[in-house]
């Protein structure tokens, strides 16, 4: 599996389609960040049909909203199917990975303030 990120924010004051600012590469996962700040960031992702993220645990909240096909969510082992225009967040310190049996796109939004870091 190939884990492509684009690092800069995308352009401010410009309106942008999100669903379409990244898009499906084969056997890959594709991010791209929207708004990166110390206090937390949006990133968008795309994954392959077939790919996954392994399993992590984040000392955040983390809200996902699908905005392209299904996902498969793992959070501390119990599944969560997740279809376009689901919003979940996922707990901090958490286990949780994501399995793409389709292709699918998601936006993540991490905010770190109110935490004890």
């Amino acid at each position: 599996m190939k884990n492509l990120k684009e690092s800069p924010e995308m352009e401010k004051s410009v309106a942008h389609i999100i669903v379409e600012i990244i898009q499906y590469m084969p056997n890959a996962v594709v991010s791209k960040t929207i708004i990166k700040k110390t206090t937390g960031n949006v990133t968008v992702s795309s994954f392959d049909a077939g790919e996954e993220m392994a399993e992590k645990i984040s000392p955040f909240d983390t809200f996902i909203q699908i905005i392209d096909g299904k996902a498969e969510l793992h959070i501390n082992s119990q599944q969560y199917r997740l279809n376009l225009g689901d919003g979940i967040i996922i707990p901090a310190h958490s286990k949780h990975n994501f399995n793409a049996n389709e292709q699918f796109k998601m936006v993540s939004t991490i905010i770190k303030s109110g935490y004890d870091i």
